[in-house]
């Protein structure tokens, strides 16, 4: 392992720009960054922090979401500085050497391409209850072939996907928290106030103590999940420092408003112990206040935040790849981009890495198929090695973060357009509450199998890394490459 070296300037990579196209909008960022990790985690998961948190689940989202909205900063500041289709992994790289590069690049490819099968296989469920007669195999592999056609095509293409997707997400949850609030204050037609009562009654606001809301924390934390793609993204826009600011300054402040409000509206609704683990709250609030077919319009909510994810999935795993080969971490093959407009502008597909594309879906079929076929054993062992992952790509951003921010302030202030607040002291924080969520995972029976085999995955990319690095320095054309530099051509 070794230090990247203090020149030349992070800001200035010595190549030329990455030959991707400039085909997405600010307001294709700014929704990707709004509805990018709105999904299933919040409109059926969350169901099971209340059921162990009781109404303190709301301090449970606080917590989970300020630690997800710090780790943003960061990666917002970094990406305004450095943008790059790679984000955290170009940034870990700099910061820290190849081998974190090279391992949390690889690591959060994996992640992707494993969880998309998780959504496609969710998905398909869902349109099988709605259409019996199609197996749900078809379906997954309906979804697949249309996702990966409109990944192949021009970036904008993944960008309307996304705008329409978030947009539905995003609107549901309006009209979710305008009607709860009605609710609660008896606006709502043969309504009374709620009042105080499901917020104080049955055990008081915190029913399982503080040992509730940590596990309520434990429960929720991996739903924000997702937001790292916007900054992946932004380096496709045609000014990629402007656009991952704003999408960063907009995203992480109105997604905790739609978390926290909706929780807050749920547990003053209805009493905590009406949920359950495994059924949406949502569902339950508005078949409350007497809103027709609450579960079936729930179900098309949820079907599209799983489209939606599988989406942007895709999409981040094949950016993810083609850095990596940009950087000599994966094969070169996957380095070739499609011809046509660069800027995206012209509706043909120009600057699209197909084959980083089309290895990324490959993968996820694969996964699919482990997922349809052994979905207790095999693919059970994949999905718990990816289980505490993105706790350790955030901690891996935390750190790129510190080393960088000090570089930049030193070398090349005026990049500095969005920054960490109270740096570098919130960066350590953050880094503490990283640990102690991994701690705590520990000490829960259902939790720790993801942590030991997260960290096992994490240990065994980390001992590639370090063997590649070696073998290149002790080979006749071995050498210690810049890591300041986005490519390595």
């Amino acid at each position: 392992m070794h230090e990247a070296p203090p020149t030349p300037s992070p800001t200035s990579p010595a190549v030329p720009a990455e030959p991707l196209s400039h085909g997405l909008k600010q307001r294709h960022l700014t929704m990707l960054g709004l509805g990018g990790v709105i999904g299933a985690g919040l409109f059926v998961g969350s169901g099971a922090g209340i059921a162990v948190a009781g109404p303190a689940i709301v301090v449970s989202y606080l917590i989970a979401g300020a630690l997800a909205m710090l780790v943003m900063r960061m990666l917002g500041e970094m990406s305004a500085a450095m943008p790059a289709s790679g984000s955290f992994s170009v940034h870990a790289e700099r910061a820290l050497g190849r081998w974190a590069g090279f391992s949390v690049g690889w690591l959060y490819w994996f992640l992707l391409v494993v969880v998309l099968a998780v959504e496609a296989t969710a998905a398909a469920q869902i349109a099988h209850g709605w259409v019996p007669g199609v197996e749900p195999w078809a379906w997954v592999l309906l979804f697949m072939v249309v996702f990966t056609v409109a990944n192949l095509t021009a970036v904008k293409n993944f960008g309307e996907f996304e705008f329409w997707f978030a947009s539905l997400k995003v609107g549901a949850i309006v009209v979710f928290l305008v009607l709860g609030g009605l609710a609660v204050f008896g606006l709502l037609p043969d309504t009374d106030p709620v009042g105080m009562t499901n917020l104080t009654g049955r055990g008081g606001f915190l029913p399982n103590g503080w040992s509730g809301v940590v596990s309520g924390v434990l429960t929720v934390v991996f739903a924000f999940g997702g937001l790292e793609v916007v900054t992946i993204a932004a380096a496709e826009t045609d000014d990629p420092a402007r656009a991952v600011g704003r999408a960063v300054r907009s995203a992480v402040v109105r997604i905790l408003f739609f978390y926290v409000g909706s929780m807050l509206v749920i547990v003053t609704v209805l009493p905590w112990t009406a949920q359950q683990a495994g059924l949406s709250p949502y569902v339950k609030v508005l078949d409350a206040i007497g809103v027709p077919s609450a579960g079936q319009i729930m179900n098309i909510v949820v079907f599209v935040a799983l489209l939606s994810a599988l989406n942007a999935n895709l999409y981040g795993s094949s950016r993810m790849i083609f850095s990596l080969a940009e950087r000599g971490e994966a094969p070169r093959g996957l380095l070739k981009v499609s011809g046509g407009g660069a800027d995206g502008s012209s509706g043909q597909a120009g600057g699209v890495p197909r084959r980083a594309v089309l290895a990324s879906v490959a993968f996820g079929f694969v996964s699919v198929l482990l997922n349809l076929l052994w979905p207790d054993t095999v693919f059970l062992y994949m999905l718990n090695s990816v289980g505490a992952v993105l706790l350790f790509v955030w901690a891996l951003i935390a750190a790129s973060q510190l080393r960088l921010r000090a570089r930049l302030e030193q070398e090349a202030p005026e990049a500095l357009a969005l920054r960490m607040w109270w740096f570098p002291y919130l960066t350590w924080v953050t880094l503490a509450g990283l640990l102690g969520v991994l701690l705590l995972m520990l000490t829960d029976d259902a939790a720790r199998p993801q942590v030991l085999w997260s960290a096992g995955a994490t240990a065994l990319v980390l001992l590639v890394a370090v063997g590649r690095e070696r073998r290149e320095r002790k080979g006749p054309q071995g050498h210690d490459r810049d890591p300041s530099a986005l490519t390595d051509r």
